[in-house]
């Protein structure tokens, strides 16, 4: 059975999209085959990966609504063992519709369930607020990556989000677990990053990735050209990065 991953933090602009897209492909790129579903209304993990509206019909909406669609919303990209359930703006209604169904924080789990057979990794892309689809995505997911920004209200936002987690295992999600604090946006050059990450090291000295993602002009440009950072330039820091981050996740799961 795959494991499902989902990487979420309530606070925007921590990096959290760019690292859906680059551990999915690096983990692919380590072999493993790997699912990346965008749960984010905004499709920025889709199109990160080169995938625009008009090219697919299916999205992950469809399959909230009949877990059945999956596999043919599912769709195979041209990079080896990568695989991509795309997302779309419908993906919005969903918040409201799911309100008024039984058993609405399950819907996600359904597709999940339904796919953790066939992946060896599934990775979650959750929206930044916390609405029904991010407890959808809770619900749904073995444990959590928490891409933090190293800068100086991180670790307020890092608290609430394990708050958050406690409620879900409490709730709705009994299995759910912490896998790891990711720092992103790293500048090893200022204080203030370096500081950081070494408080969070303190709170959480076992779930912190040796891996650390830095500041890249290339992890910046590789979504505008639809290519994940391994494929957009390999010899990068940012591809460095990320291939460090795979491996110790794939480490951490033997």
């Amino acid at each position: 059975m795959g494991k499902v991953i989902a990487v979420t933090n309530q606070k925007g602009g921590v990096g959290k999209t760019t690292t859906s897209v680059n551990l999915s492909a690096c983990l692919a790129y380590e072999g493993k085959k790997t699912l990346l579903i965008d749960c984010d209304p905004q499709s920025n993990a889709t199109s990160g990966l080169g995938y625009e509206r008009q090219n697919y019909t299916l999205s992950v909406y469809d399959c909230l609504i009949d877990p059945k669609k999956a596999d043919d919303a599912i769709i195979k990209t041209k990079y080896q063992n990568l695989y991509i359930l795309p997302s779309s703006s419908d993906l919005s209604a969903a918040e409201i519709e799911l309100a008024f169904e039984d058993n609405r924080e399950t819907f996600l789990k359904r597709v999940t369930d339904k796919l953790k057979k066939e992946f060896d990794f599934i990775i979650i892309d959750a929206p930044p607020a916390l609405g029904m689809i991010t407890i959808n995505v809770m619900t749904a997911c073995d444990s959590v990556l928490i891409p933090i920004q190293c800068e100086y209200y991180a670790l307020e936002g890092l608290s609430q989000l394990i708050g958050t987690v406690r409620k879900i295992k409490k709730s709705y999600n009994k299995n759910i677990e912490i896998e790891g604090v990711l720092g992103t946006m790293y500048d090893g050059r200022t204080n203030l990053s370096i500081q950081v990450l070494d408080e969070v090291k303190k709170y959480f000295p076992d779930l912190v990735y040796k891996s650390i993602i830095p500041r890249n002009v290339k992890l910046s440009e590789a979504p505008s050209f639809g290519e994940p950072i391994i494929k957009y330039d390999r010899t990068s820091k940012g591809a460095d990065a990320y291939v460090g981050l795979a491996k110790e996740v794939i480490k951490n799961n033997e």
